[in-house]
C-alpha cells in the first residue's frame, strides 16, 4: 500500500513537471507573437510613411535617376521701334558645362593628369581663373557650369580641342542666348537690359517681361545604371514657346534726334543733374521719343558712364550700387519735380472751363511785382511790375501774382478736381518701367500759401509724363489719352499680332477752352518769353518754365524747362525739355535754356512727321545766291578742282600722287547740299583716309559774321536760320568732325524776359 502511494506520488510530479513545460512554450508563444505584431505594426507604419509622406519625393527621385532632361531654351522676344528697326535682340550663343565624374582614367595618377588637362584648356580658352575651373573639374556635383553666353568663335575653338585631344564625355555645349542692342545707348532708360539669366532687369525688359521671356521647353528620354541614355529609348519632347516680340511707339529717327540736341543741352548748360526730354502725339498718347541723359551703354550697363567714371572709384560698394541704380533710372516717369511756370497752362484750362475768366479781359489781373498771402510776401520772378494784364498777356509775362489771384478765384475744391480729372494724382499707365505718381498736399491741408504756390508750379511734384500727357490733353480739344510705349505684341511662334488699344481716358476740357489755351500758347512763342522755342515756317505753342529747390533743397538747383506743342491746329506733336540745374553762361531761366532746344529738335522733327513749312524757301544764308555741290567723285582730283571752283567754291585736296591721275573717292561735303559761294569742299584722292580732326568752335552768342569767320577758319561750313545772334548749333561744341562738314545754327534775337 506504501508503494503504490510512493508511485502515485511520482505520477503526480511527472505531471506538475509537464505542465511547467507547456506554460513555458506557451509564454515563449506568446512573447513571439507579440513581438512580430509589432514588427508588422512599425512596417505597415513605415510602408505608410513611404507611401503616403515620401512617396511623391521618391517618386521624384526615381525619375531623375531613370530619366535625362533636356531644357530647351526659348528665344527672348525682339523690340523694335515704330518703323521696325530692331532696338532689342536675341543672338544665338552656347554655355559650356562639365560632367566632372566622367573625367576618368584607369588609375588616380593618369585622372589627375587628365583633368589639369581639361582645366587648363577651359580657362586658356575662355580667359578664366585656372584654379577655379580646376576646382570645379574636380568637383562631386554632377553638372558644372563653366561659362555662359560663348561667342561662337571660341565654341569652334574648344570643339577643334576636344576633337583633336579625343575628348568626347563631360564637356557639354549648350545653345543659349544672348541680348544685344545694336544702337548701345539709344533709349537706354527706356529699353533698359536683361541679366546674365536673361531676365529683364529693368525698363522695358523688366516691365513686359512675361510677354518677352517665354517658356521653357524639354527632352525627356531614359537612361540605365551607367547614367548613360539608353540608346533607342522612347523621347518625350515639349517645345518651348518662344518670348513675343514688342514693337514700341518709339520712333528711333526722333529718338535719335531727340538725344542729340538733350546731350548738347545739358553739356553746354553744365546740367549737374542731367535733363530728359519726352516727345508725344496727343491724339493717340504715342510716345513718340523719350530720353534721359548722362545714359548708359545697354551692353554694357554695369559699366559707369563717362559721367560716373569721374568719382566711381572712389565709392563704396554701396555706393556703388547706388550709383549705378541712378544712371538706369528714367528720369521722365521715375522722378519727381515741381514744373514751375509750365502748370500755368493747367490754372489757366480750369479758369477758362470754369468761365471764372476769360483770355482777353483787360485789367484782369495786376502785378505789383509780389503778392501778400497769408504771413508771406511771395514774390513774381521779374522785379519790374508787370501792372494790368489780360490773361493771355500774364502767361506771356508768366506772372506768378497774376495766378496767385486766379488760383484764389477757382479755389482749392475746384483745382483739385481738374488736377484728379487731369491725371495728376495717379500714374499714367504708360507701361513704362518705375513710374510714380504726382505728389500733393491733402486738401484739407491746402491753406492760403500752398493754394498761391500751386497755382503758378511750385511746391507739388509730378513726373515729367505727367505733365506732357496733361498738355496733349489741352492740344487734343480736351481728350486726356493714356500714354502708350508698346504698339504691338507679335507671338514669334503664330505670327500672331495683337494691338495694344489707344486709350481715351476722359474728356478735361471743352474743345473750346482747348482751343483758346492753344491760343494763348502761340502768343507766349510769339510775344511773350517763350520766343527761343520759335521753329521759321511752322505754328508753335509752348510755356517756359523755372522752378526754384524744393524748401531744404538748395543743393538741387533749378529746373529749367520748355513745353511745346506744334502745329497749333491739328497739332501732331508735344514736346517737353526738362534741364536739371543749369549753370551754364546762359543762366538757369526756362526761356534761355530750354527754349533753344525746343527749337532746335522740332526744326529737325516736324518734317520727319510730314507737317508742311509755310515757308517755300529755306532762311538758309544767301539761299537765294546758294549753290548745289555736285558730284565730282570718280574724277581726276584736278578735274574736280577746276569743277568746284569754278561753281564759286574754295577747295582743299587730299591726295597722294598725281593729281592729273589720282580719282576722287570720296569729298565732304557730300553732292546734293545747298551752300552759299565761297564754302569749302573736301577733296580725297584715292588712297587717303577722311580726317576727323577738327574741332567745333563755340559759337552760341556770335552774329552770322563772327560765326561765320570762326568756322571758316577751320574749313568748315555754315548754314544759318533766323536772325539774331547765335543760341544753338547742331553739332556739340568740342567734338571731332570732318573738314567741310556743314554746321547748322539757329539765330534768335537776344531776349531778357524769357521766363
Amino acid at each position: 500500500m506504501k508503494k503504490e502511494k510512493t508511485t502515485n506520488n511520482k505520477i503526480i510530479k511527472l505531471k506538475t513537471s509537464a505542465e511547467s513545460k507547456n506554460l513555458v512554450h506557451i509564454v515563449k508563444l506568446r512573447i513571439f507573437l507579440a513581438f512580430t505584431i509589432i514588427i508588422f505594426i512599425v512596417l505597415i507604419i513605415r510602408i505608410s510613411f513611404i507611401q503616403f509622406v515620401q512617396g511623391n519625393s521618391l517618386k521624384e527621385k526615381a525619375y531623375q535617376q531613370q530619366t535625362i532632361n533636356q531644357i530647351i531654351s526659348p528665344r527672348r522676344g525682339n523690340i523694335y521701334d515704330s518703323t521696325g528697326k530692331a532696338l532689342a535682340i536675341s543672338a544665338q550663343v552656347d554655355t559650356i558645362t562639365i560632367n566632372p565624374a566622367k573625367f576618368v582614367k584607369d588609375n588616380d595618377v593618369d585622372t589627375k593628369d587628365y583633368k589639369e588637362k581639361i582645366a587648363k584648356a577651359l580657362s586658356e580658352i575662355f580667359e578664366l581663373n585656372y584654379d577655379e575651373v580646376l576646382q570645379k573639374v574636380n568637383s562631386n556635383s554632377q553638372v558644372e557650369t563653366i561659362i555662359k553666353k560663348v561667342e561662337q568663335e571660341k565654341v569652334d575653338t574648344l570643339k577643334q580641342w576636344m576633337k583633336e585631344n579625343k575628348v568626347s564625355v563631360g564637356i557639354n555645349i549648350d545653345e543659349d542666348t544672348k541680348r544685344y542692342y545694336p544702337y548701345n545707348s539709344v533709349a537706354s532708360s527706356v529699353i533698359g537690359f536683361c541679366g546674365s539669366d536673361n531676365q529683364g532687369l529693368s525698363g522695358i525688359e523688366s516691365k513686359w517681361e512675361s510677354y518677352l521671356t517665354g517658356t521653357p521647353g524639354k527632352i525627356v528620354s531614359s537612361k540605365g545604371n551607367n547614367q548613360q541614355e539608353i540608346p533607342n529609348s522612347k523621347q518625350t519632347y515639349i517645345s518651348a514657346e518662344n518670348g513675343s516680340d514688342l514693337t514700341l511707339t518709339i520712333d528711333l529717327n526722333i529718338q535719335t534726334i531727340v538725344e542729340k540736341y538733350l546731350k548738347q543741352a545739358v553739356e553746354n548748360n553744365n546740367c549737374t543733374r542731367g535733363g530728359n526730354v519726352i516727345a508725344m502725339d496727343p491724339k493717340t498718347g504715342d510716345i513718340l521719343a523719350m530720353a534721359s541723359y548722362p545714359d548708359y551703354n545697354l551692353n554694357e550697363p554695369y559699366t559707369p558712364n563717362q559721367i560716373l567714371a569721374q568719382t566711381y572709384d572712389t565709392l563704396s560698394s554701396e555706393e556703388k550700387n547706388e550709383a549705378l541704380y541712378k544712371m538706369w533710372v528714367n528720369k521722365s516717369v521715375a522722378e519727381t519735380y515741381e514744373p514751375g511756370s509750365t502748370f500755368k497752362l493747367i490754372t489757366s484750362s480750369v479758369a477758362l472751363e470754369e468761365n471764372i475768366t476769360s483770355t482777353d479781359v483787360e485789367n484782369d489781373f495786376y502785378c505789383k511785382s509780389f503778392e501778400e498771402i497769408a504771413d508771406r510776401t511771395i514774390k513774381c520772378w521779374s522785379a519790374v511790375p508787370h501792372g494790368s494784364q489780360s490773361l493771355r498777356l500774364a502767361l506771356c509775362n508768366s506772372c506768378n501774382p497774376a495766378f496767385m489771384q486766379l488760383g484764389k478765384r477757382i479755389g482749392a475744391p475746384t483745382l483739385y478736381r481738374y488736377y484728379n480729372a487731369f491725371g495728376l494724382f495717379n500714374s499714367t499707365n504708360s507701361g513704362l518701367y518705375g513710374e510714380q505718381s504726382g505728389l500733393f498736399h491733402s486738401l484739407e491741408n491746402v491753406g492760403d500759401v500752398e493754394l498761391a504756390t500751386m497755382s503758378f508750379g511750385q511746391r507739388i511734384n509730378i513726373t515729367p509724363l505727367q505733365l506732357i500727357t496733361a498738355i496733349s490733353c489741352i492740344a487734343n480739344d480736351g481728350k486726356l489719352m493714356q500714354p502708350r510705349i508698346v504698339k504691338q505684341i507679335t507671338n514669334t511662334d503664330t505670327s500672331t499680332v495683337t494691338e495694344v488699344p489707344v486709350t481715351q481716358v476722359r474728356q478735361v476740357i471743352s474743345k473750346q477752352t482747348a482751343k483758346n489755351v492753344r491760343s494763348m500758347m502761340e502768343s507766349v512763342v510769339i510775344d511773350g518769353g517763350g520766343k527761343n522755342g520759335a521753329v521759321n515756317g511752322y505754328s508753335i505753342g509752348g510755356k517756359t518754365g523755372t522752378s526754384e529747390p524744393p524748401v531744404g533743397k538748395k543743393e538741387d538747383g533749378y529746373v529749367a524747362s520748355f513745353v511745346a506743342i506744334s502745329p497749333i491746329e491739328d497739332t501732331k506733336i508735344a514736346l517737353l525739355v526738362t534741364l536739371y540745374d543749369p549753370k551754364g553762361k546762359n543762366g538757369y531761366m526756362g526761356g534761355q535754356v530750354a527754349g533753344p532746344v525746343v527749337s532746335q529738335i522740332l526744326s529737325e522733327i516736324l518734317p520727319c512727321l510730314g507737317v508742311p513749312s509755310t515757308e517755300d524757301a529755306s532762311s538758309d544764308t544767301n539761299s537765294a545766291n546758294n549753290i548745289i555741290v555736285p558730284d565730282i567723285r570718280n574724277k581726276t582730283v584736278a578735274e574736280a578742282d577746276k569743277i568746284l571752283r569754278n561753281a564759286g567754291f574754295n577747295t582743299k585736296t587730299y591726295v597722294t600722287g598725281d593729281a592729273n591721275t589720282v580719282l576722287v573717292s570720296d569729298q565732304t561735303p557730300k553732292p546734293g547740299n545747298s551752300l552759299s559761294k565761297d564754302s569749302i569742299i573736301v577733296l580725297y584722292g584715292q588712297g587717303n583716309t577722311i580726317s576727323t580732326s577738327v574741332e567745333v568752335p563755340d559759337l552760341r552768342g556770335m552774329t552770322m559774321a563772327q560765326a561765320i569767320s570762326a568756322l571758316k577758319s577751320k574749313n568748315l561750313n555754315i548754314t544759318v536760320e533766323g536772325t539774331g545772334t547765335v543760341a544753338s548749333q547742331d553739332y556739340l561744341t568740342g567734338e571731332q568732325v570732318q573738314e567741310g562738314t556743314i554746321i547748322k545754327v539757329t539765330l534768335k534775337p537776344t531776349l531778357t524776359n524769357a521766363h
